[in-house]
């Protein structure tokens, strides 16, 4: 058979939603805390407040980290169609959003020794210079926060809606008939299966970004909160207590990004909400058992399955597709359609 005769069937793996915007945002936001960067460091070395200078090198880290989602953007984009990857770029923003959540996990772990060492070994503290830069460093944390929840909604609202099938027939003789289609779907039935996808998978990659900018965001919060408290009561032993209380609400964000990305990465099953979804789609309408069944992520908010169905009397592939269509999300599904004979195969009424 002359290979361009089916190009028809043929499709695209590119999983990858719209990230122009996430992409855009991203790098302003790196741009923002580099600048804020530079003028934490100077301000630590002027006014020689170790406070201002540990900070500037903290918010080091988040700079690299904002790097990374950015180059996993790129990379993802320039690579979405490179046959090297057998199903596509989709997972490159989860890479980039694991690598930035032990980013953050690091942070923490950073923040806490250096506020047990503050409670062993009280520093004095220059409470005007070090408010200032703060305050100036929570209105930069908020501004980029708009910035990233904006894009959160953007990309949210313009995930890939296309819909792969790849059909395989099997009867008990072996004969074999292969069904390629692609096709747009928009179909919003099965109401719970769409809400798992709206809350389960999101983008990673822009999720890090904007857990690392809400995690400066608190950061300022609770030290503008110790230095007023210090400057004003005398208490300075709230200011390393609130670095104790910052560094493991980051520590518990940041553990949960690991997991929920960490998931996606070593294909993690989807859960039973969307398996169910998957056999009540199939096994009621038709006299067939879903015999073998994974569900994994290949990108964000994308989804692909692998069935295979057993039948005494099986329908055409297209017809187990059609009946898939109303599942959001399930962009590259595998059917495998097996024949058993006599009656041992039908599903009891």
């Amino acid at each position: 058979m002359r290979r361009d005769v089916h190009t028809q069937w043929e499709h695209s793996h590119d999983f990858n939603p719209d990230s122009g915007r996430a992409e855009a945002s991203t790098r302003s936001v790196m741009i923002l805390t580099a600048l804020m960067m530079v003028v934490e460091i100077a301000a630590g070395i002027t006014y020689g407040s170790m406070a201002l200078l540990a900070d500037g090198w903290h918010m080091a880290t988040h700079v690299a980290a904002f790097g990374i989602s950015v180059f996993a953007y790129r990379y993802a984009r320039a690579h979405a169609n490179n046959p090297r990857y057998s199903f596509g770029t989709g997972k490159v923003g989860t890479l980039g959003g694991f690598a930035s959540a032990i980013a953050l996990a690091v942070v923490a772990l950073v923040m806490a020794l250096e506020s047990l060492q503050r409670v062993m070994s009280p520093q004095a503290i220059h409470f005007d210079e070090a408010i200032l830069v703060a305050v100036v460093g929570l209105v930069v944390n908020l501004v980029s926060g708009v910035l990233l929840h904006g894009a959160q909604g953007h990309n949210h609202h313009h995930g890939h809606e296309h819909h792969h099938d790849h059909d395989h027939d099997h009867d008990h003789d072996h004969d074999h008939d292969h069904d390629h289609d692609h096709h747009h779907d928009h179909t919003l039935a099965h109401d719970d299966a769409q809400a798992h996808h709206d809350d389960g998978h999101h983008d990673h990659n822009l999720r890090a970004a904007y857990l690392h900018v809400v995690a400066d965001a608190l950061t300022s919060v609770l030290a503008i909160a110790a230095l007023l408290a210090g400057r004003w009561l005398g208490w300075n032993w709230l200011d390393p207590l609130m670095g104790l209380v910052g560094a493991a609400l980051i520590a518990r964000w940041a553990w949960g990004l690991i997991r929920e990305s960490g998931q996606v990465l070593l294909d993690g099953a989807a859960d039973d909400t969307m398996r169910e979804a998957i056999r009540r789609a199939i096994e009621p309408q038709t006299d067939s058992l879903v015999t073998d069944l994974h569900v994994w992520a290949v990108g964000p908010r994308s989804w692909s399955a692998s069935l295979a169905v057993l039948s005494h009397d099986p329908l055409a592939p297209e017809d187990y597709k059609r009946l898939l269509h109303g599942i959001p999300r399930l962009d590259h599904v595998l059917i495998e359609v097996n024949r058993c004979p006599g009656e041992m195969c039908k599903v009891p009424g």
